[in-house]
């Protein structure tokens, strides 16, 4: 089944993006660029000139594809989710026990990832760099409640309530699913940034992973439930 992501057209909102870059050899140009660029310099020293110089075209035909930088970092952070939620999807489909079936959820969401050249033009371990440094900048905007309204958030938001549904399913008189699902993969996230940026606030390390944190906390919190 894990041969089937290989398949699998990562479908982005409509409206994120002006062409799709996944339509020509350009745009999944720059997109494989710009995810190497943006891992290396940070969104905000990113530019589509420097974009540009990168690919050996003139910016206006980025431009073409994407109207902002930010709308670009949204294209890449809507890809990521969609991608993660497939893997949710494909990884769990066939578990039956709710216990075990938590337990990949939780893996999923909260491992790191690796590059595994399923798409050829994305490089998925240079992007989760990006979504454990950039990802919050795709919705803390002032645009966020229009963006959301547009559905820009879709892949995030369905990978958070797929999440949401197992835990129910394990735990069926839980009162916060959906609170749990959204800190648990914000929270994984966060703890990766920790663990490469500030590690005297948390006990992540090379020893002890997010997955770890994150299933000892599940766990133990929905037992006192169950």
């Amino acid at each position: 089944m894990k041969k089937l992501l290989s398949n699998i057209k990562i479908e982005i909102p409509e409206g994120i993006y002006l062409k799709d870059p996944e339509s020509s050899t350009l745009g999944k140009k720059i997109i494989e660029h710009s995810i190497v660029l943006l891992e290396e310099i940070g969104f905000e020293d990113f530019t589509f000139k420097k974009l540009g110089k990168n690919i050996g075209s003139n910016e206006s035909s980025i431009y073409r594809y994407f109207e902002s930088k930010h709308k670009l970092l949204m294209y890449l952070t809507a890809w990521y989710w969609g991608w993660v939620e497939y893997q949710l999807v494909i990884e769990t489909y066939s578990i039956t026990d709710t216990s075990e079936k938590l337990k990949k959820a939780i893996e999923v969401v909260t491992k790191t990832t690796e590059q595994d050249n399923k798409y050829g033009h994305i490089n998925e371990e240079l992007l989760y760099s990006i979504i454990v440094n950039e990802n919050s900048k795709a919705y803390y905007t002032k645009g966020v409640d229009q963006d959301n309204k547009e559905g820009f958030f879709m892949p995030y938001k369905r990978t958070v309530q797929r999440i949401a549904e197992i835990i129910t399913a394990y735990s069926p008189t839980y009162k916060y699913p959906l609170s749990f699902a959204s800190n648990l993969v914000e929270g994984a996230l966060h703890q990766h940034f920790l663990k490469l940026h500030f590690k005297s606030i948390t006990n992540c390390n090379s020893k002890i992973t997010p997955t770890d944190f994150y299933t000892d906390l599940t766990f133990k919190t929905l037992l006192n439930v169950k």
